[in-house]
Formats: structure tokens, C-alpha cells, sequence
């Protein structure tokens, strides 16, 4: 409505001053026109650089987080470097376990992100701050600027447990051609691992079942994949 009244007393303002003969008159209307003018182009000027009439709202949502990956055996948080100082990232994630195309933060200065610890259930907390009107009536006056809830931040906070890990897609890239370049050999040495572990269990207990034993390769198995993992994941992060 500002905007309709500077242009409506610029408009009186000219029409006063060309078409009212009578001085008196003359003068009166354009100081009136000229101050509703002056005022409006203040307001304006307010409302546009210093946002006069608004106030900074923060939200707050939290959604759960899941693997980037589709490996069971791993808890991926994967990220994309914006430009070449790795000064700002992309992240991405899913919401959920089956879903089928990845989300991503937003690539904007104005978006900021953070990786945190947490022993909790791995979850996504956003803190968005927007300019808001203070008031209906400041909407009305100031709406038309199509500024209200103009974004002024954005963090994004990645809740993830110790077992996550968080790699470039690069990185991610280079452990997944990694993997199945080693797939052989990494299934042969879990075997002879496997093997080794079960006879040392049964030599400091021979008389061990036959569900003990399984549950010993079974930790075997586990434990050799574990440490294969996490061998590769540091000569991934290596080579960065």
C-alpha cells in the first residue's frame, strides 16, 4: 500500500501544481502531496535497507536421517565441495531407508551446516531465520515490497552417531571402486581369518556347541569386515 500512495501523491503532487489555478489552493495541495511523497520514498527507503516494520522469526524442524548409501554395513553422510577451498559443502542424505533419490542442502551462502556427535537416534535439526512483518498492519502498508519471509540464514545440524562416516562423493566414489576391486581378496582373507579365530576359540574351549562355534565365526566375520572397512575408508580419506 506504500507503494500505491507514493505513486497516487506523485501523481496529486503534479496534478496539483499544473492544474490548480488558484494559488492558495496550489500551494496547499503539493505541501500536502509533496509531504505524503517524501514520507512514502522514507518508508520505502526503511522498509527496503533496514527492514522497518519487520522482525527476524526462527523456525525450528527436525526430521530423522538416514544413510546416504545403500550399503547395510555402513552409515554414510556424503557432502559436495562448492567450489575449490571446500569452504561450503552441499550435503546429502535420506530422510527415510527406502527412499529412492537422495536430498541435498541447499548450495546458498546464506546456508550454513554442521556435523555433530550424538549418541541419540541420527537426526536433521534446520534453524531458519526470516524477516517477518511485526504486524497485519505493517503487512498491509509494506506487502506489496514481496518481502516478507525473505530468508536471512539457514543451519543445517547432521545429528550422526560415532559408526557414521563422512566422505566426499569422490571419496565415495573411489571406496566403492575400491571395494569391488578387493572383493576377492577380502573374501579370501576373511575366510583364512575366520578360520583362525574359530581354532583359537576351540583351543581355550574344545568342548564348545556347535551354536558357539557359529556364533564365533559369525563375530569373526563381522570383526574381519569391520576392520577391511575401515582400512579402506583410510586410504580413501588419504588420497582425499
Amino acid at each position: 500500500m506504500i507503494l500505491v500512495l507514493l505513486v497516487v501523491s506523485a501523481i496529486a503532487l503534479f496534478l496539483s501544481f499544473i492544474y490548480v489555478h488558484q494559488n492558495t489552493l496550489r500551494i496547499s495541495l503539493s505541501v500536502i502531496f509533496a509531504a505524503l511523497l517524501v514520507t512514502s520514498i522514507v518508508f520505502v527507503s526503511k522498509n527496503d535497507g533496514q527492514h522497518y516494520g519487520m522482525v527476524k522469526t526462527t523456525t525450528t524442524t527436525t526430521q530423522s536421517l538416514k544413510s546416504a548409501g545403500s550399503s547395510k554395513q555402513l552409515d554414510l553422510l556424503l557432502y559436495q565441495s562448492v567450489g575449490t577451498a571446500d569452504k561450503h559443502r552441499v550435503y546429502i542424505y535420506k530422510k527415510t531407508t527406502n527412499q529412492k533419490k537422495v536430498s541435498h542442502t541447499t548450495a546458498s551462502v546464506k546456508t550454513a551446516n554442521q556435523v555433530k556427535t550424538t549418541t541419540a537416534t541420527p537426526k536433521l535439526v534446520t534453524k531458519t531465520t526470516r524477516w517477518t512483518y511485526k504486524s497485519n498492519a505493517m503487512k498491509f502498508w509494506f506487502g506489496l515490497a514481496n518481502n516478507d519471509k525473505q530468508l536471512i540464514k539457514r543451519t543445517n545440524y547432521f545429528y550422526i552417531n560415532k559408526s557414521w562416516v563422512v566422505l566426499s562423493t569422490t571419496q565415495a566414489k573411489q571406496f566403492s571402486k575400491l571395494m569391488k576391486q578387493q572383493q576377492a581378496t577380502l573374501k579370501a582373507r576373511a575366510k583364512v581369518y575366520v578360520t583362525n579365530q574359530v581354532k583359537a576359540a576351540m583351543v581355550k574351549n574344545p568342548t564348545m556347541s556347535k551354536s558357539q562355534l557359529a556364533k564365533v565365526q559369525k563375530a569373526a566375520a563381522a570383526q574381519y569386515q569391520a576392520n577391511a572397512i575401515q582400512s579402506m575408508l583410510k586410504t580413501v580419506k588419504a588420497s582425499k
